[in-house]
């Protein structure tokens, strides 16, 4: 988003023209920057057996999925829908790794015999899949006690986390392996989302291939995503080319002591599509008292929850109002909820009834994350490329939403 001629445009598009044509609130996409954040991490990590799997979760859009297969992409789902959904996007089964948790066996069995990679999350999934389809291969993903994240709701790893076949299972799990005649042909480790420091990924790194060893059969490591992104104005990008010396280093060393050469997975999600969406709502509402203002928008948690379930910093751009002056609100939603509020005693330039207001870095777990709560329609969504608009996906109807209830 830049500013041209005092107006606010996404590529070569003015925003207010695309709220004209499609209402708010509104999920407004920049193809661009996911093309730039691709190709960052293609042309910046070094390793020659590098594959991204860009996380479903984060935005499952399917156009964006397409997008990201045309410039090269493989994906990771986490569960049977998202699977479903990438093979309807064009991805071949041999593009898409399947991390499960808490799967029910008729999921594990769908991706079975769909013959997508699996890294499978307890000992309970290993010994089913064992039974069901011995002498296959499959990945596990792993608990080595260490996890990070900007929210202690985003950390997947840990003594005090779900996620993961714990390091103090692998006899157990190396005893279902020889029962059932199955090859560990991959290691995943997911240590959190929203890690800016690439010292965390050389410690969760180094941990997750000196446990390699202990495999005789391994095709990949897989790192796992969370790479965070600048939310705030101080922030920093995350170093990609550090990042790539530490992988390099380690995985070259790893690949020349087994005599072959490892893949090496990761699987960014916010990393790729946080950055190129903002959501537009017009302000409704304005109150004030006890020393408060509280700017009502047309959107709210049920649109984008982050705020409310992780305290998430979002930048405001009133884009109605590009030079005016600025003032202090608490800029609340339209859902009845309490913690229904996207930012408290933030400066925002002057903002009034019918003002647009877009929430910035919002592509990442914003649509994907939305509900029908308190029966409003979730926004549409529309991609930009340069001069070109296109609408991916329909407001929803109230009638619609009216006679699922």
């Amino acid at each position: 988003m830049q500013i041209k001629r005092n107006k606010f445009y996404i590529g070569d598009i003015k925003i207010e023209d695309i709220i004209q044509k499609y209402g708010s609130p509104l999920y407004i996409y920049d193809q661009k920057v996911i093309e730039e954040k691709f190709n960052n991490l293609k042309d910046k990590i070094e390793y020659p057996f590098l594959k991204i799997h860009y996380a479903v979760k984060a935005n499952s859009n399917t156009h964006l999925l397409k997008l990201l297969r045309s410039l090269g992409s493989n994906v990771e789902v986490v569960s049977e829908g998202l699977a479903r959904l990438s093979l309807k996007a064009g991805f071949k089964p041999s593009q898409i790794i399947y991390t499960c948790n808490g799967a029910e066996k008729e999921e594990l069995d769908f991706i079975m015999g769909k013959k997508i990679q699996p890294n499978l999350d307890s000992v309970n999934q290993v010994e089913y899949w064992g039974k069901k389809n011995p002498g296959s291969k499959i990945g596990i993903r792993l608990n080595l006690n260490m996890g990070s994240g900007h929210h202690e709701h985003t950390t997947t790893g840990g003594s005090e986390s779900k996620f993961g076949i714990h390091i103090s299972e692998i006899k157990n799990i190396k005893r279902i392996v020889k029962k059932y005649n199955l090859i560990i042909n991959g290691l995943q480790q997911h240590i959190g989302s929203g890690i800016p420091d690439p010292k965390t990924f050389e410690k969760a790194a180094h941990a997750l291939l000196k446990i390699s060893y202990q495999f005789e059969d391994l095709e990949y490591i897989d790192l796992g995503g969370g790479l965070d992104i600048p939310y705030r104005p101080k922030d920093k990008e995350v170093d990609i080319k550090g990042l790539s010396n530490v992988i390099d280093d380690l995985m070259s060393s790893l690949s020349k002591m087994r005599g072959k050469d490892l893949n090496l997975i990761i699987e960014p999600g916010r990393y790729l599509v946080a950055q190129s969406g903002v959501l537009i709502a017009k302000v409704t509402d304005i109150k004030t008292h006890s020393g408060n203002t509280f700017v009502s928008i047309n959107t709210g948690m049920n649109h984008l929850i982050r705020s409310a379930m992780y305290s998430s910093y979002h930048e405001l751009v009133n884009i109605s109002k590009p030079k005016d002056r600025s003032r202090k609100v608490n800029l609340v939603g339209n859902v009845c909820e309490s913690s229904d509020v996207f930012a408290k005693n933030r400066s925002i330039r002057n903002p009034q009834v019918d003002d647009l207001v877009a929430i910035l870095d919002a592509g990442a777990y914003g649509y994907s994350m939305s509900s029908l709560y308190n029966g409003r329609p979730k926004p549409a969504e529309i991609l930009v490329s340069k001069d070109k608009v296109k609408l991916i996906r329909e407001r929803t109807p109230l009638d619609d939403i009216l006679e699922s209830f």
